[in-house]
């Protein structure tokens, strides 16, 4: 049975450094299965007509369809160049009760995720999804700088 490692993408340079960890971290441990996940952030609570929740919905799939051609195939492409098998998961939802029910359906061991790179006012009155994720995952977290 190999070890299930779920990765955290979030579109940017600090995403690519939790990847790059992941590499590293699955080679260590060998037979090791590696799943890419990017979760869009999207509030499920609104009130809405039937008409904007029809345009909410045609929406919702354009930007999963977007992720999975900007930010996970080139995630996926860049691990099997390295000979890794991956499979990757775009969900919409908050950032960190999606990773952790990931993990938790996946049966994951681990957790790699990158420090946010929002600062200043806005972390201070809202949090980052990272500091959420470490206090309330159901598996460790490895956070990569």
């Amino acid at each position: 049975m190999s070890a299930k490692l779920v990765v955290g993408l979030d579109g940017q340079g600090s995403g690519d450094r939790a990847l790059a960890y992941a590499k590293r971290l699955a080679k260590l441990i060998g037979s090791c299965d590696l799943i890419i996940v990017y979760v869009i952030e999207w509030s499920p609570y609104s009130f809405q007509t039937a008409e904007e929740n029809a345009q909410r919905h045609k929406r919702r799939e354009e930007e999963i369809a977007t992720a999975k051609k900007r930010i996970m195939e080139p995630a996926l492409a860049s691990l099997k160049e390295d000979g890794f098998e991956a499979r990757g998961i775009v969900r919409h939802g908050d950032v960190a009760d999606t990773l952790n029910a990931i993990c938790v359906e996946e049966r994951a061991e681990q957790l790699v995720v990158s420090r946010s790179s929002e600062g200043g006012f806005a972390k201070r009155i809202f949090g980052s999804s990272t500091a959420n994720l470490v206090m309330s995952a159901s598996v460790p977290v490895t956070v990569v700088g």
